[in-house]
Protein backbone atom coordinates (compact mmCIF):
# COMPACT_ATOMS: atom_id res chain seq x y z
CA UNK A 1 0.00 0.00 0.00
CA UNK A 2 1.61 3.32 -1.15
CA UNK A 3 1.52 6.34 1.38
CA UNK A 4 2.11 9.72 0.59
CA UNK A 5 3.42 12.54 2.74
CA UNK A 6 1.95 15.69 0.81
CA UNK A 7 -0.88 17.26 3.13
CA UNK A 8 -0.67 14.61 5.44
CA UNK A 9 -0.78 14.88 9.57
CA UNK A 10 2.57 12.90 11.11
CA UNK A 11 3.67 11.99 14.43
CA UNK A 12 7.38 11.36 15.53
CA UNK A 13 8.59 10.09 18.35
CA UNK A 14 12.00 11.27 19.34
CA UNK A 15 11.71 14.10 17.04
CA UNK A 16 14.31 16.46 18.75
CA UNK A 17 17.18 15.42 17.13
CA UNK A 18 19.59 12.75 14.98
CA UNK A 19 17.05 10.75 12.97
CA UNK A 20 14.25 12.30 14.10
CA UNK A 21 14.88 15.57 13.51
CA UNK A 22 15.97 14.48 10.16
CA UNK A 23 12.68 12.62 9.58
CA UNK A 24 10.83 15.68 10.53
CA UNK A 25 12.31 17.94 8.28
CA UNK A 26 12.26 15.19 5.19
CA UNK A 27 8.12 14.97 5.84
CA UNK A 28 7.66 18.59 5.87
CA UNK A 29 9.54 19.19 2.63
CA UNK A 30 7.79 16.72 1.23
CA UNK A 31 4.84 18.52 2.06
CA UNK A 32 3.26 17.07 5.29
CA UNK A 33 0.86 19.35 6.48
CA UNK A 34 1.47 19.28 10.39
CA UNK A 35 4.14 17.21 12.20
CA UNK A 36 3.49 16.35 15.82
CA UNK A 37 7.03 16.19 17.90
CA UNK A 38 6.61 13.53 20.47
CA UNK A 39 9.52 14.35 23.07
CA UNK A 40 10.46 13.44 26.80
CA UNK A 41 11.62 16.96 27.55
CA UNK A 42 9.39 19.79 25.39
CA UNK A 43 12.04 22.73 25.86
CA UNK A 44 14.00 20.79 22.93
CA UNK A 45 12.25 21.15 19.91
CA UNK A 46 12.66 25.04 20.25
CA UNK A 47 14.65 25.01 16.85
CA UNK A 48 12.52 23.17 15.26
CA UNK A 49 9.10 25.13 16.38
CA UNK A 50 10.95 28.29 15.22
CA UNK A 51 12.11 27.01 11.95
CA UNK A 52 8.59 25.20 11.09
CA UNK A 53 6.55 27.23 13.04
CA UNK A 54 2.79 26.30 13.06
CA UNK A 55 3.66 22.94 10.77
CA UNK A 56 4.96 21.58 13.89
CA UNK A 57 3.06 21.05 17.41
CA UNK A 58 5.26 19.62 20.32
CA UNK A 59 3.99 17.10 22.54
CA UNK A 60 5.05 15.51 25.89
CA UNK A 61 5.84 11.61 25.54
CA UNK A 62 7.90 8.80 27.05
CA UNK A 63 7.79 5.81 25.03
CA UNK A 64 8.48 3.85 28.27
CA UNK A 65 5.93 4.58 29.77
CA UNK A 66 1.75 3.44 28.93
CA UNK A 67 0.01 6.29 29.99
CA UNK A 68 1.80 8.42 28.52
CA UNK A 69 1.76 6.93 25.19
CA UNK A 70 -2.02 6.44 25.13
CA UNK A 71 -2.49 9.58 26.21
CA UNK A 72 -0.21 11.03 23.76
CA UNK A 73 -2.97 9.13 21.11
CA UNK A 74 -5.78 10.82 22.36
CA UNK A 75 -4.20 14.49 21.68
CA UNK A 76 -3.05 13.60 18.39
CA UNK A 77 -6.11 11.57 17.28
CA UNK A 78 -5.98 13.02 13.46
CA UNK A 79 -2.64 11.29 12.43
CA UNK A 80 -2.37 9.79 9.12
CA UNK A 81 1.27 8.64 9.83
CA UNK A 82 3.25 7.59 12.98
CA UNK A 83 7.10 7.32 13.09
CA UNK A 84 7.85 5.49 15.97
CA UNK A 85 11.36 6.76 16.36
CA UNK A 86 12.65 6.86 19.99
CA UNK A 87 14.97 4.47 20.99
CA UNK A 88 18.63 4.15 23.21
CA UNK A 89 21.49 2.11 22.16
CA UNK A 90 24.05 1.82 24.84
CA UNK A 91 27.36 0.12 24.09
CA UNK A 92 27.01 -3.51 26.35
CA UNK A 93 28.53 -6.97 25.86
CA UNK A 94 26.44 -9.87 26.63
CA UNK A 95 28.65 -10.65 29.70
CA UNK A 96 29.17 -8.12 32.09
CA UNK A 97 28.08 -6.59 35.30
CA UNK A 98 24.19 -5.10 35.78
CA UNK A 99 23.69 -6.84 32.15
CA UNK A 100 19.90 -7.59 33.07
CA UNK A 101 19.37 -4.46 34.62
CA UNK A 102 20.56 -2.97 30.90
CA UNK A 103 18.65 -5.38 29.11
CA UNK A 104 15.61 -4.66 30.59
CA UNK A 105 15.93 -1.21 30.11
CA UNK A 106 16.84 -1.54 26.25
CA UNK A 107 14.01 -3.64 25.80
CA UNK A 108 11.63 -1.25 27.57
CA UNK A 109 12.32 1.76 25.25
CA UNK A 110 13.29 -0.22 22.01
CA UNK A 111 10.46 -3.34 22.37
CA UNK A 112 7.91 -2.13 24.75
CA UNK A 113 7.80 1.46 23.77
CA UNK A 114 6.96 0.43 20.30
CA UNK A 115 4.19 -2.26 21.34
CA UNK A 116 2.96 0.55 23.16
CA UNK A 117 2.84 3.10 20.43
CA UNK A 118 1.00 0.65 18.46
CA UNK A 119 -1.44 -0.14 20.18
CA UNK A 120 -2.11 3.24 21.47
CA UNK A 121 -2.59 4.44 17.50
CA UNK A 122 -4.05 1.58 15.88
CA UNK A 123 -7.59 2.17 16.02
CA UNK A 124 -6.91 6.01 14.50
CA UNK A 125 -4.53 4.43 11.77
CA UNK A 126 -7.26 1.79 10.87
CA UNK A 127 -9.71 4.48 10.30
CA UNK A 128 -7.45 6.89 8.21
CA UNK A 129 -5.82 3.71 6.76
CA UNK A 130 -2.33 5.47 7.64
CA UNK A 131 1.22 4.16 8.09
CA UNK A 132 3.10 2.54 10.92
CA UNK A 133 7.15 3.51 10.77
CA UNK A 134 9.16 2.09 12.74
CA UNK A 135 13.07 2.88 13.54
CA UNK A 136 14.44 -0.82 13.73
CA UNK A 137 18.33 -1.78 12.93
CA UNK A 138 20.39 -3.54 11.11
CA UNK A 139 21.44 -4.80 14.57
CA UNK A 140 17.93 -6.69 14.43
CA UNK A 141 19.13 -9.62 12.07
CA UNK A 142 22.78 -9.47 13.34
CA UNK A 143 23.92 -8.92 16.65
CA UNK A 144 26.96 -6.37 17.29
CA UNK A 145 29.24 -7.91 20.55
CA UNK A 146 29.84 -4.50 21.61
CA UNK A 147 26.06 -3.97 21.48
CA UNK A 148 24.74 -7.35 22.53
CA UNK A 149 21.81 -5.47 24.49
CA UNK A 150 20.77 -2.97 21.67
CA UNK A 151 20.97 -5.59 19.27
CA UNK A 152 18.51 -8.03 21.14
CA UNK A 153 16.06 -5.84 22.26
CA UNK A 154 15.75 -4.48 18.14
CA UNK A 155 15.71 -8.18 17.43
CA UNK A 156 12.64 -8.26 19.70
CA UNK A 157 11.34 -4.78 18.13
CA UNK A 158 11.59 -6.76 14.44
CA UNK A 159 9.54 -9.53 15.56
CA UNK A 160 7.32 -7.09 16.71
CA UNK A 161 6.96 -5.23 13.70
CA UNK A 162 6.30 -8.06 12.07
CA UNK A 163 3.51 -9.26 14.02
CA UNK A 164 2.06 -5.71 13.60
CA UNK A 165 2.15 -5.94 10.02
CA UNK A 166 -0.11 -9.08 10.11
CA UNK A 167 -2.57 -7.31 12.55
CA UNK A 168 -2.72 -4.00 10.94
CA UNK A 169 -1.66 -4.79 7.50
CA UNK A 170 -4.92 -7.15 6.75
CA UNK A 171 -6.56 -3.78 7.92
CA UNK A 172 -5.33 -1.73 5.45
CA UNK A 173 -2.69 0.18 7.36
CA UNK A 174 1.14 0.21 5.50
CA UNK A 175 3.71 -0.85 7.87
CA UNK A 176 7.68 -0.23 7.24
CA UNK A 177 10.62 -1.37 9.38
CA UNK A 178 13.61 0.29 8.87
CA UNK A 179 16.87 -0.96 9.19
CA UNK A 180 19.75 2.04 9.21
CA UNK A 181 23.55 0.58 9.42
CA UNK A 182 25.54 3.31 11.68
CA UNK A 183 24.36 6.85 10.96
CA UNK A 184 25.71 10.11 12.37
CA UNK A 185 24.28 10.60 16.18
CA UNK A 186 25.10 10.35 19.08
CA UNK A 187 24.34 6.62 19.77
CA UNK A 188 26.99 5.86 16.59
CA UNK A 189 29.49 7.84 17.93
CA UNK A 190 29.45 6.82 21.43
CA UNK A 191 29.80 2.92 19.71
CA UNK A 192 32.71 3.85 18.20
CA UNK A 193 31.25 3.60 14.84
CA UNK A 194 33.32 5.58 11.63
CA UNK A 195 31.94 7.20 8.66
CA UNK A 196 28.59 6.99 9.66
CA UNK A 197 26.19 7.82 6.99
CA UNK A 198 24.22 11.28 6.71
CA UNK A 199 20.22 11.22 8.84
CA UNK A 200 18.65 12.45 5.91
CA UNK A 201 19.32 8.83 3.88
CA UNK A 202 17.38 7.50 6.57
CA UNK A 203 14.95 10.14 6.73
CA UNK A 204 14.25 10.45 2.51
CA UNK A 205 14.67 6.69 2.50
CA UNK A 206 11.39 6.48 4.61
CA UNK A 207 9.39 8.75 2.26
CA UNK A 208 9.92 6.65 -0.48
CA UNK A 209 9.79 3.36 0.76
CA UNK A 210 5.88 4.67 1.88
CA UNK A 211 5.17 5.98 -1.37
CA UNK A 212 6.15 2.08 -2.89
CA UNK A 213 4.64 0.35 -0.18
CA UNK A 214 8.21 -1.16 1.13
CA UNK A 215 8.12 -3.15 4.15
CA UNK A 216 12.00 -3.62 4.99
CA UNK A 217 13.89 -0.12 4.63
CA UNK A 218 17.68 -0.70 4.46
CA UNK A 219 18.50 3.02 3.87
CA UNK A 220 22.48 3.21 3.66
CA UNK A 221 25.52 1.39 2.01
CA UNK A 222 26.64 -0.75 4.97
CA UNK A 223 22.47 -1.63 5.62
CA UNK A 224 22.39 -2.50 1.62
CA UNK A 225 25.05 -5.51 2.29
CA UNK A 226 22.95 -6.81 4.50
CA UNK A 227 19.86 -6.31 2.76
CA UNK A 228 21.21 -8.58 -0.33
CA UNK A 229 22.34 -11.13 2.01
CA UNK A 230 18.79 -11.20 3.60
CA UNK A 231 16.87 -10.29 0.56
CA UNK A 232 15.84 -14.21 0.20
CA UNK A 233 14.75 -14.96 3.41
CA UNK A 234 13.02 -11.82 3.61
CA UNK A 235 10.92 -11.89 0.27
CA UNK A 236 10.46 -16.35 1.25
CA UNK A 237 9.79 -16.37 4.76
CA UNK A 238 9.12 -13.03 6.78
CA UNK A 239 6.76 -11.60 3.65
CA UNK A 240 5.08 -15.08 2.98
CA UNK A 241 1.54 -14.96 4.05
Amino acid sequence: MSTTIENKVALITGANRGIGKAIVESFINHGAKKVYLAVRNTDSTKELEDKYGDKVVTLKADVSDTKSIQDLAKQANDVDIVVNNAGIGTPYATVGEDVEKDFMQQLQVNAFGFLRVANAFAKTLEDKKGALVQLNSVASIKIFPQLSTYSASKAASYSLTQGVRADLGAKGVSILSVHPGPIDTDMAAKAGFEGAAATSIVSEGIVKSLAEGDFHLFPDDMAKQFEGAYQGFAENIVLSD
